[in-house]
């Protein structure tokens, strides 16, 4: 069966101040294939559809559709909120991620584990999500109190722009461990984080019941169906911007997240290659890990 992704609107102004089309990103997409595509392979895709641009608040799609093309695989899973079956799509080659740009998907947002083994994340993910009085130098410096908790327990792990304001630290699990375990552990090094920063961050998740300066360490996002901006996705946010893997040496003060936008990040990778490529590879042992920060914490 031939694939054959149908482009369309190619002219169309996807952010305006930059004068950006949909022809561009989805020349970014086609390009970073190679890159991207392994972090969206086999994971069900949820669509945030924004056909006129950054501009246009969009929709939300899970279901991949009716009008979906027959070379599109896709996967159906039962939905526990609502008791439905959601048909996924699954993009796992250049043509369906054309696809699923060209519908206005302008980020891609797969979840944290595959149609192999829906039940086990092969990562887990630390969002960093501040509050409008944070600068972005507060971020950092949550995202390095993370890695400081990490390499005092002997673990790997990899940070990257959201593309928006925030930074996420992701931790191999490579499908050892079920979500429910996966969230209790990313439970336990939040809470060490506010530990250390007790005037900077917090788990109250409502900005409303938040101090306005705190930043939220998001844990809950280690759960089943929770999806966040793929490594190398693009954002609806001035600028293009991209969710941009780093090396650790880069999150510093003075970090910009504006500095990544789909006018230069294929360049960046080519010359650095992909930085987030471990994520996907040999999970950490967690309860070894559990048993080196509650000595840590009891120290």
């Amino acid at each position: 069966m031939k694939k054959k992704a149908e482009l369309t609107h190619l002219d169309k102004i996807y952010w305006p101040d930059e004068h950006i089309t949909k022809g561009e990103l989805l020349e970014y997409y086609s390009n970073m294939a190679p890159y991207i595509l392994p972090y969206l392979k086999n994971r069900p895709l949820s669509l945030r559809r924004q056909p006129n641009g950054i501009k246009d608040a969009g929709f939300f799609q899970k279901d991949a559709g009716e009008h979906v093309p027959d070379w599109v695989k896709t996967h159906e899973i039962l939905a526990e909120s609502t008791g439905k079956i959601v048909n996924y799509i699954i993009c796992n080659d250049l043509e369906t991620l054309l696809y699923v740009a060209n519908l206005g998907s302008i980020e891609m947002n797969p979840w944290n584990s595959t149609i192999s083994k829906l039940d086990y994340p092969d990562y887990i993910v630390m969002d960093i999500d501040p509050s409008e009085k944070n600068t972005f130098d507060d971020v950092v410096d949550v995202a390095l109190t993370i890695k400081q908790i990490l390499d005092q327990i002997g673990i790997e792990g990899f940070c990257k722009t959201s593309g928006s304001r925030g930074l996420h630290v992701y931790i191999p699990f490579n499908k050892k461990y079920t979500f429910d375990e996966a969230k209790d552990f990313a439970e336990i090094l939040a809470t060490m984080v506010t530990d250390y920063l007790p005037n900077l961050t917090t788990l109250e998740r409502s900005l409303s019941k938040r101090k306005k300066n705190h930043i939220y360490v998001d844990f809950l996002q280690n759960r089943t169906a929770q999806t966040l901006a793929s490594a190398y996705s693009a954002r609806p946010k001035p600028g293009a911007t991209v969710s941009t893997p780093l090396e650790w040496s880069e999150v510093k003060h003075g970090l910009s997240p504006k500095e990544f936008t789909i006018k230069n990040v294929l360049k960046r990778v080519e010359e650095k290659g992909d930085l987030f490529k471990g994520v996907l590879g040999k999970g950490v042992d967690m309860h070894k890990a559990l048993q080196k920060l509650e000595a840590l914490h009891e120290s």
